[in-house]
């Protein structure tokens, strides 16, 4: 994984050692209003990001591909993250500390990290699985120019009641 520049912000590969400067963005109630929980501790955290640094599931089907977001002052503001498969496609997704939201940061870090996935690792699809009612983060996945997925892509996938799918091809 290579570091990635990105208008203003860097985007790190992660690892192990970003876990407790990690664990204090990740504790931030707000980002959990729509979207899963936080994590149960530091210590659950550190094993989650030493599994994460292999970069692949155990059967090598998919590369984990993580990176925390930096600002200039060198504060970790969030992630994106990337599982990218065989096929070609990846799922994304992302998370940024409330203190940073509205400013198009997480835009520029998505759209930063979509285009080291096509540029390095022949991604062509990008999926993202969120809650229908975030707004937020539906509107900054439009901006990058995802649409909402078919019925057709939606049956082909397991998605939770109360999530949506959007989709952008390369």
């Amino acid at each position: 994984m290579r570091v990635v520049e990105a208008a203003g912000l860097t985007l790190v590969p992660q690892t192990v050692e970003h876990a407790e400067e990690m664990f204090a963005v990740l504790s931030d109630p707000a980002i959990y209003r729509h979207e899963n929980q936080p994590p149960a501790s530091l210590d659950w955290l550190r094993k989650r990001f030493a599994l994460l640094e292999s970069r692949q599931s155990r059967d090598g089907s998919e590369q984990w591909l993580n990176w925390v977001i930096r600002i200039p002052k060198g504060a970790l503001i969030g992630f994106t993250q990337a599982t990218v498969r065989r096929d070609g496609s990846a799922g994304i997704d992302y998370v940024l500390a409330s203190a940073y939201w509205g400013r198009g940061l997480g835009r520029k870090a998505v759209a930063a990290m979509l285009g080291e996935l096509g540029e390095h690792y022949a991604v062509n699809r990008f999926t993202a699985v969120l809650k229908g009612e975030n707004v937020r983060s539906r509107h900054l996945l439009e901006q990058l120019g995802f649409s909402h997925a078919s019925r057709e892509e939606l049956a082909m996938q397991q998605i939770e009641p109360g999530e949506i799918m959007m989709i952008r091809d390369r």
